[in-house]
């Protein structure tokens, strides 16, 4: 029940995906995905989405129950709204009124394709375009469900925003999208979780999130990644900061086999300020291949990275970042840490971190360390 030029918008990722190769991100090559056995739709027994907890599958809300997550009332936090998507449907959304009150749009993507279509169609892809690379290409043309929140000027969401995404099913893949816009002088704090039960075969989990913070707004975006060990994590997250505007990543990563995930940051008008913190666990069998990039498009920007990762049992973490400052980004400044700690001789760590410096104003700090 899409309307039509969703319908174009997925065929013309579709017909790219065709023309493209799988990146070489890493010398830690995951092995061939079969893309025509992967499930691209997978659904709760059922799949409308319930105007009420209560009509929702009781053997549902007991999974989110046991993960701790505030679906049931009885269980809510008191300042958290929280979207629930399970496999390849959003099943409840909180809170949902209260947002409404103060003008703040929070619900699924699906949801919004159908009832803020100006919004999708002036945003979806306009921070990560559909041919950005292999992978959101394909999450272009076939993601099913995820977030969309939309927050007014001038407005400071009177909670937190939270979504959680579970893979159940074995061999399927999640392929959610989260497209977030703070207008002008507004502010919003997201959250998002992601768990997975460990199955006999891989699962692969291809996301896309897309973030505008506007003249003066400030977003953060946290997330915990828990996948299970047999999850391929390979995701593109990047905003866009205008003038004076902030956006701020929180990025944990302590499950799945291989994560590939680079948050980024446009620093696209004078003043905007990016930060990045991203904290990885690498145990037997994992690779956190994980790292940020800041692109400073303007002048007076600033930006701070930090990173921290361990590595235990064989685990291999690597920080893999770029810092770029363009000839129009006078007078920008930046920092950038980077911390190992490996547990044991058979862990490993690497740091890959690019730069590309186009202005002589700029103030750059660098520091790198590796301990045992």
């Amino acid at each position: 029940k899409e309307p039509e030029w969703m319908l174009e918008f997925r065929l013309k990722a579709f017909r790219k995906w065709l023309t493209m190769e799988e990146p070489d991100w890493s010398d830690n090559r995951y092995p061939d995905i079969d893309y025509q056995a992967v499930s691209y739709y997978s659904a709760p027994k059922v799949m409308e989405k319930k105007k009420s907890l209560d009509e929702v599958d009781p053997e549902l809300l007991k999974t989110f129950d046991k993960l701790g997550i505030p679906l049931s009332e009885q269980k809510r936090l008191s300042n958290v709204a929280v979207d629930a998507v399970f496999d390849s449907v959003s099943i409840a959304t909180t809170f949902r009124e209260d947002l409404a009150k103060v003008g703040v749009i929070f619900c699924s993507i699906s949801e919004a394709i159908k009832e803020y279509p100006e919004l999708i169609k002036e945003h979806l892809g306009s921070v990560v375009p559909v041919g950005d690379n292999y992978f959101t290409a394909l999450n272009a043309a076939v993601f099913s469900d995820g977030s969309f929140c939309y927050i007014p000027k001038g407005v400071k969401c009177p909670m937190e925003l939270s979504t959680y995404f579970r893979i159940n099913e074995s061999g399927t893949g999640q392929f959610e999208r989260t497209l977030i816009i703070a207008d002008e002088g507004s502010s919003i704090h997201y959250v998002e979780g992601c768990t997975a039960p460990t199955y006999s075969t891989d699962s692969l989990h291809s996301a896309v999130v897309e973030l505008i913070a506007m003249e003066g707004a400030k977003i953060r975006y946290s997330t915990v990644q828990n996948w299970s060990a047999n999850v391929y994590n390979l995701v593109t997250k990047r905003g866009v900061a205008h003038k004076n505007a902030t956006v701020e990543w929180v990025d944990g990563n302590i499950g799945s086999k291989l994560t590939m995930k680079y948050p980024a940051v446009l620093l696209k008008g004078e003043g905007a300020h990016a930060e990045v913190i991203s904290v990885a666990y690498a145990g037997e069998g994992q690779h956190q291949d994980a790292g940020a990039k800041v692109h400073h498009l303007a002048p007076n920007t600033t930006s701070n990275i930090l990173s921290k990762s361990i590595s235990k049992n064989g685990g291999r973490s690597s920080y893999r970042g770029m810092l770029q400052v363009t000839p129009k980004a006078s007078g920008c400044r930046s920092k950038v840490v980077c911390d190992a700690l490996m547990l044991d001789e058979d862990s490993r760590s690497d740091t890959y971190p690019t730069m590309e410096i186009g202005n002589s104003t700029a103030d750059l700090e660098h520091e790198a360390s590796v301990s045992n």
